[in-house]
């Protein structure tokens, strides 16, 4: 079952990748809200696959990578049901808007970067975690480790103030970074669906423990 769910997590997790793509493209908030949730959980359940066969010098990375993207997930899952609902649905006064609503470069947005700084935490360890197998294993560690590099980026921005509304120009910036983000994880979640199809099922071998 390893395999398989990890596998599940991978193409759910690259579903949401383009699908949010497309949303940013077509203008769609709420679709690009919708596909984020849909990344977290696929990016969660297929990077507990993945680090699931670390070996024992490697076993502290792998629960790293779990750990902060356990951080990730809980705070993409915070950010994107809130615009879904309470940002979408209430009558919110101008003080909370500008606090939940993503779009005002609020808390909230700053939460939602917070997030992204935790996931490129995970994927640096669960980088270090894997023992390449193929070359597409190789090509999967490189990109996850290089993904890391988001981590400071997203964790600093917020803190200089850089995102601010009505910023001239903030619009289009952020649309295009996103779209590179998109190409850049897409080619992940493909290795990490082929990689986790050689993931070891767990099933002991026929007379084990005789």
């Amino acid at each position: 079952m390893n395999r398989y769910l990890g596998k599940i997590g991978a193409l759910t997790c690259l579903a949401g990748v383009l699908g949010f793509a497309l949303s940013m493209l077509c203008g769609s908030n709420n679709g690009s809200y919708l596909t984020s949730l849909f990344i977290a959980l696929g990016y969660g359940l297929f990077t507990c696959a993945l680090v699931q066969t670390a070996t024992a010098d490697r076993r502290v990375a792998g629960l790293a990578a779990v750990m902060f993207a356990c951080v990730y997930i809980t705070l993409a899952l915070l950010v994107y049901f809130a615009q879904l609902t309470a940002v979408r649905l209430d009558a919110l006064g101008a003080q909370a808007r500008a606090v939940l609503d993503y779009q005002t470069f609020g808390l909230y947005f700053s939460y939602d970067l917070l997030g992204y700084a935790m996931m490129a935490l995970s994927t640096f360890f669960a980088g270090l975690a894997l023992t390449p197998q193929m070359v597409g294993d190789k090509w999967l560690k490189g990109l996850l480790l290089a993904h890391g590099a988001f981590f400071p980026i997203c964790l600093v921005m917020p803190m200089l103030g850089l995102f601010r509304s009505g910023a001239p120009g903030m619009e289009w910036i952020g649309t295009a970074l996103l779209l590179f983000w998109c190409a850049y994880f897409t080619p992940v979640c493909l290795l990490a669906a082929n990689a986790c199809r050689r993931i070891p099922d767990g099933r002991a071998e026929p007379g084990a423990g005789a």
